[in-house]
């Protein structure tokens, strides 16, 4: 009996963390922890760090697990999403608000009292751009969503250079323009080998709204206007050498992809190029905070 209830228990916990989105959670509290990083001329407040990577964290899952609440219907008709506790009705509406409320109240919290005004002010922000302005006005109404809702999905290095700088400069801003960048050609690989899913969603995606050739040409186009983007680090100075070659030949492998996909495309191309892009983007800021501490020393 008592082991039934610790299941029962385990499994609970377990649907809501899915509807934290973990795996994109952790992609957008790495960003922030570059930027915390990248902020700093030497290490940055371990007290800093840890608290600042708490609140933006609570406040982004916050955000995910509204979105599956706003999006519950719409996820119920996608194979990808249908198992959604919010979608099978396993966890109430109610449930999710009171979930989402403290996660989000107590991030605000931690954010305001141990780290600083402005970053829990930009973090609130974010959550409404991703949780109402994104998800309720923008993603139903047009096929260039993505493109419009995704400043709120990169704001991570900005919010964490807030924590540690407590002012957000423009080389924060370029961090955040780089992201604004990849967003869609990274989900709209998805959107290609998920295309079906999204036409019984009823969501105007690109794929579903103008087809196939002229996603993927938009793929391949967003794909050097991303290499063009990561050259600027370099540009102003705010990385050397090292970061350059990581840009260019990760960026290449990217356009390689892209090029695959357009001339002769598949699902099997769509999907990896989709997994290339998660690896690409922790790959290119990792490379950007590892140039930054050869510099300096």
């Amino acid at each position: 009996m008592t082991t039934t209830a610790t299941l029962a228990h385990a499994s609970l916990l377990r649907q809501y963390l899915v509807l934290t989105k973990p795996r994109v959670t952790q992609l957008a509290v790495f960003c922030a922890v570059i930027g915390m990083f990248l902020a700093s001329p030497g290490l940055p407040d371990p007290g800093t760090v840890i608290a600042g990577t708490i609140g933006i964290w609570m406040l982004a899952a916050a955000a995910f697990a509204l979105n599956c609440l706003i999006e519950s219907k719409i996820d119920a008709r996608m194979l990808r999403t249908a198992r959604r506790a919010t979608a099978r009705g396993a966890i109430t509406p109610t449930q999710v608000l009171i979930f989402s409320g403290l996660l989000g109240g107590l991030g605000m919290l931690v954010l305001y009292y141990w780290v600083n005004a402005l970053t829990m002010w930009l973090t609130l922000a974010t959550f409404i751009g991703y949780a109402v302005i994104y998800t309720i006005i923008l993603k139903p109404l047009t096929p260039q969503n993505i493109v419009i809702g995704g400043l709120s999905g990169a704001m991570p290095p900005a919010l964490g250079w807030a924590a540690v700088a407590g002012s957000v400069p423009a080389e924060a801003w370029l961090l955040v323009l780089i992201i604004f960048i990849w967003t869609p050609p990274h989900f709209w690989a998805l959107a290609l080998y998920r295309q079906h899913d999204y036409q019984r969603s009823g969501l105007p995606m690109l794929p579903v709204t103008h087809g196939q050739t002229f996603t993927t040409l938009h793929v391949l186009l967003y794909s050097y206007i991303l290499l063009a983007g990561t050259l600027l680090p370099f540009v102003i100075r705010m990385s050397g050498p090292l970061y350059l070659a990581a840009a260019i030949l990760l960026g290449a492998r990217f356009i390689q992809y892209a090029h695959q996909l357009h001339r002769q495309y598949s699902d099997e191309l769509a999907r990896a190029l989709f997994r290339y892009s998660i690896i690409y983007l922790a790959l290119l800021f990792g490379a950007l905070l590892l140039d930054h501490w050869v510099r300096l020393l």
